[in-house]
């Protein structure tokens, strides 16, 4: 299974200069409660912009870069979707988590998608993939206030693709 997760504004806003626009800890506790003990897919740049390997979670990175350099046994660097095809575990849940080519890139083939939606409008450079909600089916929206931890007020949507 191919589930794309990713946190966005209003535009579909997903990052400026290779950074996330906002930091809001029950988005970052959600996508480590999902994606801990899968596979996690990602451009260059999105790995690069980590703050190091995530634990307990294998990285798959696509990038065009055929010398792109990673000495560490929990990164896969890829270089087509032929080869990604191959890494992916079809007996488990696989997450691409960014960037904005990335998402565009998978979005055909994903069956699911976890989305927090951050109310407001932010200035960006890359953007989430906008969604034909003909595809797309609402399986749960649960709605936060700001509070004293997540400054902005955000909505956790997962949706399920229409068979």
């Amino acid at each position: 299974m191919l589930s794309l997760i990713a946190a966005v504004d209003r535009r579909n806003a997903l990052g400026k200069d290779n950074r996330l626009l906002w930091h809001l800890p029950a988005d970052l506790q959600r996508f480590r409660r999902l994606t801990t003990g899968h596979k996690i897919i990602m451009g260059r740049k999105t790995f690069e912009s980590l703050p190091g390997i995530l634990s307990h979670r294998h990285h798959l990175v696509l990038t065009r870069n055929r010398g792109y350099p990673v000495d560490d046994d929990r990164v896969t660097v890829l270089h087509s979707l032929e080869e990604l095809w191959e890494q992916l575990d079809p007996q488990s849940e696989n997450f691409v988590i960014g960037g904005g080519e990335i998402y565009r890139l998978l979005l055909p083939y994903a069956d699911k998608i976890y989305l927090t939606v951050v109310e407001g409008e932010f200035e960006a450079d890359t953007f989430f993939p906008k969604l034909d909600d003909g595809e797309w089916e609402v399986e749960s929206k649960v709605a936060h206030p700001a509070d004293g931890k997540n400054p902005l007020p955000y909505t956790f949507i997962d949706l399920s693709r229409r068979r």
